[in-house]
């Protein structure tokens, strides 16, 4: 390692950890042989500082400031970008429904269709009443065990509890349909 560990995550079905650093490397270990990384995958030019893994498909994101990117498991290939959310990525959270949120550095928020890559909605932290703006930062997510709230720690000592707007229709809360099925309709380029 070059540099601070800024994520790990372990897999299910294979003995391996996968860790994120702030050198933008990302090293996939076999913690059944204590060995060191077998895989040091180097496509990110940030630091990353949030990864999450699928529970059934065998794959994981990883999210740094020039993007999120999502790989294969357990060699690493590398699968496709989630552009979009333009900032210091700090955390990563999965429902079981394939929502990805991300959450950043100045409290933007991005939900994401896993298998897509699409960001079909954007949302921003608001601090506690007393807190700086600069406060809004998020650093920690989850989504409860029903996959219905996600559950936030963020830069103004507030634990948040978000769930999703029942009343919202598609008048409300316009998808961008055209966008949607482009994305969905991209071939992989290698």
């Amino acid at each position: 390692m070059q540099n601070t560990i800024a994520s790990i995550i372990a897999q299910d079905a294979e003995p391996q950890i996968i860790t994120g650093s702030h050198d933008s490397t990302i090293r996939l270990w076999d913690i059944r042989k204590g060995d060191r990384a077998k895989t040091c995958l180097t496509n990110h030019k940030k630091a990353i500082r949030a990864m999450v893994a699928h529970k059934k498909e065998y794959t994981f994101l990883s999210g740094a400031a020039d993007n999120i990117k999502k790989w294969q498991c357990p060699e690493g290939k590398f699968l496709k970008n989630f552009a979009g959310h333009n900032a210091i990525i700090n955390s990563m959270a999965l429902n079981d429904d394939g929502v990805l949120f991300s959450g950043a550095d100045n409290g933007s928020m991005r939900f994401w269709d896993w298998r897509t890559g699409y960001c079909f909605q954007k949302d921003q932290a608001k601090v506690q009443p007393g807190s700086l703006d600069s406060e809004a930062g998020i650093f920690a997510s989850t989504f409860d065990k029903s996959s219905t709230r996600l559950i936030t720690c963020e830069a103004d000592k507030t634990v948040k509890i978000w769930c999703e707007d029942e009343t919202a229709t598609p008048e409300t809360h316009p998808v961008d349909m055209a966008a949607w099925t482009a994305q969905s309709r991209q071939r992989k380029r290698y």
